[in-house]
């Protein structure tokens, strides 16, 4: 039986992946702003545990972890899931919008993981599941404040996966495409009210539109993913990163076709900085 500690575990993927690992057998250490809305959902199941928590409250985060190794004794898989978007142009965007979901985002997912790291590695064994998006491998016009955030859980992932591995705590980074949630509801999405008209007709003007036209019409199956989540967890090697939806695996091919051709046409002058050797030099 593994123990998992959910962030965000009231709705969209945090709720679909207690409900899949509450299926399998496993404990889950389920957190939310709101813990009754998390009763509501699954009742009180012997193997859940559902805790308060806001993810920008350093000492809730810990009180959080401690509780669950009270009950459970141990912490075997980390989701960090909780998150939300914004929708706007970077010059769009107010510095209390970015501060705000720099936060939850990226702080938030700092405090939750520096709070449950002490007691994987006085284990010796655990696996971290730090949620991105494809707009934390490519960068979206409208999107760019969150996506920022999202390439930032990108670069601490990978740092996180060489400094962890010596302890056997194995870190993924988890990439949804688009996906049937509420992502780009109210409820999950803020949009910066501070519209510039000089971006109407232009690709991040446009973004906003399709944001409302594309909710609840995304091509990804939510309950897939969480499906795809446990298959994942469960394997004997699981990846550093792990896409979801067959747009992120195309967007992920397209970005390194276009790094590749662009880095061929510059190469040259990418290489011609170095010092030259010391023979050279000496000469």
């Amino acid at each position: 039986m593994k123990v998992w500690f959910i962030t965000g575990a009231s709705r969209g993927f945090g709720a679909l992946m207690t409900k899949e690992a509450l299926a399998l057998g496993d404990a889950v250490i389920a957190t939310a702003r709101s813990p009754k809305t998390i009763i509501e959902q699954f009742g009180n199941h012997p193997n859940l545990l559902a805790v308060a928590l806001d993810v920008a409250n350093e000492t809730q985060a810990k009180e959080a972890a401690a509780a669950g190794i009270a009950r459970f004794s141990r912490i075997d898989v980390l989701a960090n899931n909780a998150g939300y978007g914004l929708l706007g142009a970077v010059e769009e965007a107010t510095a209390e919008e970015i501060e705000k979901i720099y936060a939850t985002n990226v702080f938030g997912l700092l405090k939750v993981t520096r709070a449950v790291l002490p007691y994987m590695r006085r284990q010796r064994s655990g696996h971290i599941l730090n949620f991105s998006s494809i707009g934390g491998y490519f960068g979206y016009p409208g999107w760019g404040v969150y996506g920022s955030t999202k390439f930032a859980v990108e670069g601490l992932s990978e740092s996180m996966a060489a400094e962890l591995e010596p302890f056997g705590i194995k870190v993924t980074i988890v990439e949804p495409g688009f996906f049937r949630t509420d992502f780009l509801a109210d409820t999950s999405l803020a949009i910066s009210p501070a519209s510039i008209a000089d971006y109407e007709g232009t690709p991040a003007g446009d973004m906003r539109s399709f944001a409302a036209d594309a909710n609840h019409a995304q091509p990804g199956d939510p309950a897939k993913l969480a499906a795809g989540i446990m298959t994942m967890v469960n394997s004997a090697n699981p990846p550093l990163r792990m896409p979801f939806g067959s747009d992120t695996v195309a967007m992920i091919e397209a970005q390194h076709a276009s790094v590749e051709k662009e880095l061929a046409v510059w190469r040259e002058l990418a290489a011609s900085t170095d010092f030259a050797s010391n023979a050279t030099a000496g000469a």
